[in-house]
């Protein structure tokens, strides 16, 4: 036979030939479980809390940062009204970005950070201007890379300029409720930080979930982790996943609510 004929049969691919790893199967059906009943729980499908365009997302996550929801959302409320346009922001004084973000924590760092990120998008030779617009073009892992490629930008802030703003691309964000859930049902080691869990967790989740799916994973998992499974004194009594967690402090016995 002539090896180097279009009718040699190709070589093996190894990966192919592998069988799949047991373990990683069950994870990967495990978090399928827990999808469904969360979302059953906290009646998926959940809308979306924002209609942000992707640049004000970013800008409203950024301001986000060690910051109260509350307190974030009025320094971004601020900040529009004191600048009309992002342009605006990006090229005002940075004393003036400052006194707007006033309600938000570490305004002094923040204001020269957000104006960084709005002139370093302005100068990148993939957008036209000030905008992210371009993204909604983009594959998922490339977009977030850009992204994570700009000070201060971090797994969570890409995923969600990406699934939250208008562009509803399926990223999955990860927040530390949504990591303590994760944790405690084995779906993560216990000893994973929240940034790389973004990786492991969307590795648990099927390629072909659009924005909505992913988004109602996400909500789900953080809902749990606000209203049932606590930092301190979870009520596993009315957790809805409590045969799947393998927390060792989990108490008493579970049921749904």
């Amino acid at each position: 036979m002539d090896l180097f004929s279009d009718d040699a049969p190709a070589p093996p691919d190894p990966a192919a030939a592998a069988p799949p790893d047991p373990a990683a199967v069950a994870l990967h059906e495990k978090a399928l479980v827990v999808h469904d009943r969360l979302c059953e729980a906290y009646g998926c499908p959940i809308d979306f809390f924002s209609t942000k365009d992707p640049l004000s997302e970013l800008v409203s996550a950024l301001l986000s940062h060690r910051t109260k929801n509350a307190d974030s959302g009025r320094a971004y409320t601020q900040l529009r009204e004191r600048f009309p346009t992002w342009e605006a922001v990006r090229d005002a004084p940075t004393d003036e970005v400052k006194e707007a973000l006033a309600p938000c924590t570490w305004p002094e760092q923040k204001a020269p950070r957000v104006q960084a990120v709005l002139r370093a998008i302005t100068d990148a030779p993939e957008t036209d201007g000030l905008s992210l617009d371009v993204l909604a073009d983009w594959p998922v892992d490339r977009a977030r890379r850009w992204l994570q490629a700009f000070k201060g930008v971090g797994p969570k802030t890409s995923a969600a300029v990406l699934l939250f703003s208008t562009l509803r691309r399926p990223a999955l964000p990860v927040d530390s409720h949504h990591h303590r859930v994760a944790q405690r049902l084995g779906l993560i080691p216990p000893t994973m930080a929240v940034g790389p869990s973004h990786d492991a967790l969307a590795a648990l989740l099927p390629l072909d979930w659009d924005a909505q799916t992913v988004y109602d994973d996400h909500e789900a998992l953080m809902l749990h982790g606000q209203k049932c499974c606590f930092w301190r004194n979870p009520a596993c009594g009315r957790c809805p996943v409590y045969d799947l967690c393998v927390w060792p402090e989990k108490k008493g016995r579970g049921g749904a609510a």
